[in-house]
This record gives C-alpha cells, structure tokens and sequence, in this order.
C-alpha cells in the first residue's frame, strides 16, 4: 500500500464544514480581484452545484470546486477534479472551471476528464494553494488596492473593518441558501440561483460603509476575530478532534455568526467583565473558547452562551484569569460603578465561570438593583444593612461543572 494510500482523511462531516467556512472566504476574494480588474458585471452564487460560480448575464461564466485540507497529495482530489469537468446543470462545453485548495500539492497540472473538459487548478500569484490562514492578508491587500485606486484613503482599521462586513455578507448569504435547501426544503439550485450576489453590491458595501458612523466598529471586529479564532481552531485540530469537541466548537462559531451586532456587544462585556469593552485582545478570546471547549456539559446558546443548574441559575463562561480574588473584586466593583450595561448583565448572571483560578469565592456588592450606579439612597441603604446586595460569585471550571453535573444527575 503506497503511502499516498494509507493516508488518512478526516471525517466527511467535519472535513464538509471546513470547506463551507473556507469556500465563503476564496469566493470573496475572487470576487475582489475581478472587480480589481474592472470587471462589475457579474453575479456571485454560493452553494449551488459548484461550492460557488460566477455568472454574467444569466449564465454560467465560471465554476469553482474549494477543497479545504482534504489531501496533501493529489490522489485525494482525483474524484473531485472528475465531478468538476462534468457536463450538468448549466455547466456547458467550454465553460473555465477552477479548482481551489489549501494545501501544496507536488502535481498542480491542468485534469482533463472524461467528458473532454478541463479544470485548472487557481492561482495565487506565484502559487497554486492559499492556506485558511493566507486568505485574509490576500483579500485585505486586495481592498487596500481597491480603495487606493479610487483614491480612498485607508488606515488599517479601516481594511479590517470592511473586511469584517464583506466576509459577514458572503457567510450570511451562503449559510441562508443552505438553510433554505436544507431546512426550508426549497431546491438546491433554486436556493443558489435566487440568492446570488452583484459585483456592484459587493463594491457598494466596500466604498460606502463608515465604521464610525453605521455600527460600533470594535463589535463587528470581535465577531470577525472571534470566527477567525474558531475556524483556524477548527482548521488545524481536525485531524484529533473529537466528533463532540468537533460539534461544540462548530455550534459557538455558529452562534457568533448570526449574532447581532448589539447583542455581540454584551458577549463582548462578559468575556472580561473586569474591564469596560474596547477592543477584544487575542489572548481573551483564546481564554474564552478553551474554556467553553473544555466545560463537560453542553452550553446554551442564546443569547450568550451560558450553562443553568438544578437551581435554574445562569453561569456565564468568561476570559478571567484570577490571581488575586481582592484584585478581581475590586476591579469589578470598580467597573460596575462606572458601568450600567455591566451592571445590568450581573443582575441576570452573576455566575461567572473563570478561565483560570485558583479557587472560587463569591463577593458582595453595593447595588440592590440595575439602576444603582446613578441611585445614592440605595447605596445609603445598603450601607445601613436594611437592603441585600448583589452577589457576584467566581468560580473555577471544576466548581462550575460540579454544580452542572448535579442538575443531570437529578
């Protein structure tokens, strides 16, 4: 048995959602490079026959195949080139078909199949594959020349944030038509036909947004560095994932997804409830996510995710890294002060799951209800004993999965 042979692949579930993330992301960037190119005639389809296609004036101008890490060698894609030189649906005699993948191949030469017909490998610049990891910098490069040549001037932030949009456009786009065939039992084809995308309308929401202006930039910037965390985790433990490690993790990153924008807001404010949201840092979100990964019990999703136990309270997964229990608690308290969205979301959950703690310990506030921090006589009151305050509980994921544990073994 060759060693090309033994090769093992992921499973097809895991492996299928890998390629869905990462097909929404080359679509995009193809997209900008015709429209770099002067091109602002044609269509963007997601998820139909091919993983996506371009069309001008109603028919079927190019067809894309994405493969996302499915072999390091050429032998893995051997049926898939095939399917991609079919003649099906609106797939004519003559029609350029691409093949995208992820990972360097020793052998990218063009596949002629059966039908006669050929699919090229893609090209990057000087390289025939762009790693889940390259995407992003090509496709910022791509809108940073975009805006240059109509004399738009960019700031970094500006590049990302527009990047957050278009890639949000094309994963909300794409999981509709899924959801439409998948649970709306509307046709495949149907679904991809009638939702495609204009050339205009991509470059539209490119020149026209002002992050300053529409929405609140630093959310739209967590929701993307949050599903780039994920996907990227995604990416490269599928080989030793777990199918429910593999499940979870699929499950958050979809929920972030479809988050809104204001609610994101409140997600964003309990990752570090220590501290008033400004920008999310990358180690927060590394914190966040390992913890949700390694908590034993399925999470909630709504909302935030959170977990409830036998009691029906809320515990809230957060990023806190807890060297001092009088540290975080003044600095909490400090922030709840200065605070009200805080403050309100610890009257609703004032579990708080630690990324990483010594111990857990609980702490009393100076606020009886989630207008205090402009109320003095209830302070007053409070101080005088006659009013219970909020009470914050920390714990660590031991103590927290306790407690969860015991609901499931009522």
């Amino acid at each position: 048995m060759s060693q090309e042979d033994d090769e093992k692949y992921p499973a097809s579930a895991i492996s299928s959602w890998s390629g869905f993330v990462y097909q929404g992301k080359i679509a995009l960037y193809h997209s900008l490079k015709l429209i770099y190119d002067g091109d602002l005639d044609f269509e963007l389809q997601l998820d139909s026959s091919d993983d996506f296609a371009i069309y001008k004036n109603g028919k079927l101008h190019t067809a894309h195949q994405v493969k996302a890490k499915i072999s390091k060698y050429r032998s893995g894609y051997t049926k898939a080139l095939e399917q991609s030189t079919l003649i099906e649906h609106d797939k004519i005699k003559g029609t350029a078909r691409y093949f995208h993948v992820s990972v360097p191949l020793k052998d990218t030469a063009s596949h002629k199949g059966v039908s006669g017909e050929t699919v090229k490998f893609y090209r990057y610049g000087d390289s025939y594959h762009c790693g889940l990891d390259e995407i992003e910098g090509l496709t910022k490069e791509l809108i940073k020349k975009l805006c240059e040549k109509r004399s738009i001037i960019v700031s970094d932030n500006l590049i990302n944030f527009n990047y957050c949009l278009l890639s949000e456009k094309i994963s909300t786009k794409a999981i509709h038509n899924h959801k439409l065939n998948q649970i709306g039992g509307l046709s495949e084809d149907k679904a991809a036909y009638e939702g495609r995308i204009k050339a205009n309308g991509i470059l539209d929401d490119l020149l026209n947004e002002n992050p300053y202006q529409n929405r609140d930039y630093y959310a739209v910037e967590l929701k993307a560095e949050l599903q780039a965390h994920l996907e990227e985790k995604l990416d490269h433990a599928l080989p030793t994932m777990s199918d429910a490690t593999y499940e979870r993790a699929r499950r958050l990153c979809e929920h972030i997804r479809k988050t809104d924008i204001n609610e994101l807001k409140s997600l964003c404010q309990m990752m570090k409830p220590s501290e008033r949201f400004q920008r999310v840092q990358t180690n927060d979100i590394r914190r966040y996510t390992k913890l949700i990964q390694a908590i034993l019990v399925e999470p909630i999703f709504n909302y935030l995710p959170y977990y409830i136990d036998s009691e029906n309270r809320f515990y809230v997964p957060t990023a806190l890294d807890v060297d001092e229990s009088e540290e975080c608690e003044f600095d909490m308290i400090r922030e709840m002060k200065n605070n009200g969205d805080l403050l309100r979301l610890l009257f609703e959950y004032n579990h708080l799951i630690a990324s990483k703690a010594e111990a857990s310990f609980t702490f009393n506030t100076k606020f009886t209800n989630s207008d205090d921090f402009d109320n003095k006589p209830a302070t007053e009151k409070l101080e005088s004993n006659i009013t219970k305050s909020l009470c914050i509980s920390v714990m660590t994921k031991d103590d927290a999965e306790g407690r969860l544990n015991d609901k499931t073994n009522h």
